[in-house]
């Protein structure tokens, strides 16, 4: 499935000024079909607001959905029709791990820019690849700690979508439970398209855990799981290394006090917040879909990248590459930089969803450094 934006309204194009080409190949179907539409949202407003002030370099940019299908089979055709058939210049996505390791070396081969706006498992590198979302070392620690220190959580059990996104991120939560202190009385992973989650959720109930750390993929596992979870009456604390403000909404009651820390929340009280989600409500309207940890950071890409391609004078990969690692872009989640080997050190929050679906942002951690993730690259 191919859907084409052209964010620039403009008289015919000299070569001189024909378009920057931003594509982003998303799961526009599959499971994260529930956020997609959010982080082409996001997409769409920075183009419209670059193109505003004259687009990038005196060009106007367009911005080229391509549906990935939320898996690395779609990731190969969409990444493939970005480059050879749409000529992009950069690639700025958020995709499920699956379709960025598939994606990512064909990028890398054609020597095309790829911004992966995902919050992921970590350790992903190249040298056309750079993450301006979090990792691991940012979000699992405060979320265990908080969880151990005010809910008393000793007694664990983990839960995740069997593939490289759920295996590393419970991988992360039992190291730090165990430095903790804790115990994992259990840990179960469910392959990516089943929806059915009865004999974990039989298993939670035989070991009563004191909490639940759960990490699955984005969008309708997340939903599916706990309004199971839900359903069978368990209400033991709850913490989310996956769950999103949309996907929160989208579950209705089903997410109720779930836990879960992330670098971006409609809720952070900041001027470029305000900024961001009064322009993203202007725009879209009825249309709009929450803002959230899955999609802002697509926002904060475009602008990143618009940034480097100025600051390098062209939009050649080699000058855009050098300049990355050096802009700074202040955007709704405070200023984000893609310089710790090409990661970001990310303002970290802990929030809870209420009875309604709506998140409320409880802490502020602060700035949060990624961690050694590809020292290759330093």
């Amino acid at each position: 499935m191919l859907v084409t934006a052209i964010l620039a309204v403009a008289p015919a194009q000299s070569q001189e000024k024909k378009p920057i080409v931003i594509a982003v190949p998303v799961g526009l179907s599959g499971v994260n079909s529930v956020v997609a539409p959010a982080v082409v949202q996001s997409a769409e407003l920075a183009a419209e607001e670059l193109n505003a002030k004259g687009g990038i370099l005196g060009r106007p940019v367009r911005v080229i959905p391509l549906d990935d299908e939320s898996g690395p089979a779609g990731a190969v055709k969409s990444f493939n029709t970005a480059i050879r058939q749409q000529n992009a210049d950069v690639i700025i996505t958020m995709e499920t791990s699956a379709a960025r390791n598939a994606g990512a070396p064909i990028a890398e081969r054609a020597k095309v820019p790829f911004i992966y706006t995902s919050f992921y498992e970590g350790r992903a590198c190249g040298d056309y690849l750079f993450v301006n979302a979090w990792v691991p070392e940012q979000v699992v620690p405060p979320l265990i700690k908080f969880m151990t220190d005010d809910k008393k959580v000793k007694r664990w059990f983990a839960v995740g979508s069997d593939y490289a996104f759920g295996r590393g991120m419970i991988e992360a939560a039992k190291k730090t439970i165990k430095d903790m202190g804790g115990t994992m009385l259990g840990e179960e992973y469910q392959p990516l398209q089943q929806s059915d989650w009865t004999a974990i959720i039989s298993k939670i109930r035989a070991v009563n855990p004191d909490a639940i750390i759960y990490s699955t993929s984005g969008g309708g596992p997340n939903i599916d799981f706990l309004k199971q979870l839900k359903a069978a009456g368990l209400t033991m604390p709850i913490g989310s290394l996956s769950i999103d403000e949309l996907t929160a909404e989208a579950g209705g009651n089903a997410a109720e006090g779930v836990y879960y820390t992330g670098d971006y929340y409609t809720g952070i009280d900041n001027p470029e917040n305000k900024r961001f989600l009064d322009a993203m409500k202007k725009k879209f309207g009825s249309e709009l879909k929450t803002p959230n940890a899955l999609s802002q950071q697509e926002y904060d890409g475009v602008h990143a990248y618009a940034m480097a391609v100025e600051k390098a004078g062209a939009t050649g990969a080699d000058a855009v590459l050098q300049a990355l690692p050096t802009v700074v872009f202040k955007g709704p989640r405070g200023s984000v930089q893609m310089n710790k080997q090409h990661h970001a050190p990310l303002p970290i929050y802990l929030a809870q969803v209420q009875a309604d679906g709506k998140t409320k942002v409880l802490k502020d951690f602060g700035l949060i450094d990624p961690g050694d993730q590809c020292p290759q690259l330093k």
